[in-house]
């Protein structure tokens, strides 16, 4: 078993190696590789992204009639991630990097081609001052006067750091810090005040709503009833003593009186009896309280100014002296 890994191999002793037949392969010919993408690109075709170090599986093959310095350059055929589109690139051993040949753009040469066009201007100057010394001289000067800007440029800088050196920082960040809690406060303050107002407008709100509702919901007070009273005789009311004088002054303290409103008195309207009826015409009717066991009385004359209320006293009055009476 140990001889599979014997590395010498047995050569018979009449081995020729110029008989070994060679095969003929053509010079383009193509090989797969395994790579991975040396630069960000965009594909043409779709527009998709390929990354630097994307890994693809890639023909090679050795570019005809091109090369550097002895070197061979060689072209590899990849295929786009998404479209599967062919994309080419060949190396570049000038510039120790690889060149897009088609399908698919580079991106990101902002820096290589200013490192480019640096080199460019450095060669340029180093051509104008190898044939022309005043050309040396001026570029020499301009240098010098560069410098002095940039050394000035620079003491300007040390300046400013220095007077913000002594600037203290943490005052000023103390400063800002009870600043910004006074603001808070002051806006809790406003808050607190607003939502107070508010309360209040919103209490008082109610309870004039609660006032209009109780007064909707109460109950209208009881209008008095308007009896008939025939014109009685005020000096009856005198005569009655001070019983009727109490009932007077209870019923005015509760209710109120008529006389001090004229205008109301004339809505009392005295109801028609059949004593009125027989009474003829031109004669004065006679009050309820002269009349006694069906005979009329004496009628009393009947005074303009006295009141409804009063005459509505005297009526009662003269019931009750009436019942009594009886």
């Amino acid at each position: 078993m140990s001889e599979r890994k014997v590395l010498n191999k047995y050569y018979p002793p009449d081995f020729d190696p110029s008989k070994i037949p060679k095969l003929k392969l053509p010079k383009d010919r193509q090989y797969v590789v395994r790579l991975m993408a040396p630069f960000n690109m965009r594909c043409k075709t779709c527009g998709e992204y390929i990354y630097k170090g994307k890994k693809f599986n890639a023909r090679k093959e050795t570019v005809q009639n091109e090369v550097y310095l002895g070197l061979p350059i060689f072209r590899f055929y990849i295929k786009c991630t998404r479209c599967l589109a062919e994309i080419t690139f060949k190396t570049d051993p000038e510039n120790t990097d690889y060149t897009m040949e088609h399908g698919a753009t580079r991106n990101f040469q902002a820096e290589k081609l200013l490192e480019e066009e640096e080199k460019r201007v450095q060669k340029e100057r180093e051509d104008e001052e190898l044939n022309n010394p005043m050309k040396v001289l001026e570029n020499r000067t301009k240098d010098s006067k560069l410098e002095m800007e940039v050394l000035e440029n620079l003491q300007e800088l040390k300046d400013l750091n220095q007077r913000q050196a002594h600037v203290d920082f943490e005052a000023m960040l103390r400063q800002h810090r009870l600043s910004e809690e006074e603001r808070l406060k002051q806006e809790q303050e406003e808050d607190e005040r607003e939502t107070a107002a508010l309360v209040e407008e919103a209490r008082k709100r109610r309870l004039l709503e609660d006032s209009d509702s109780e007064e909707d919901a109460a109950p209208a007070p009881p209008q008095p009833a308007v009896l008939p009273n025939p014109s009685p005789n005020p000096t009856a009311i005198l005569d009655e003593g001070p019983k009727a004088k109490r009932k007077m002054e209870s019923w005015e303290r509760s209710v109120g009186t008529l006389g001090s409103k004229p205008q109301l008195s004339g809505l009392v309207v005295v109801k028609k009896t059949a004593l009125d009826r027989s009474t003829p015409q031109g004669q004065p009717a006679p009050t309820l309280g002269t009349v006694k066991n069906g005979k009329a009385a004496d009628p009393a004359p009947r005074t303009p100014g006295s009141s409804s209320l009063s005459q509505l006293g005297a009526y009662s009055d003269s019931e009750d002296s009436s019942s009594s009476s009886n």
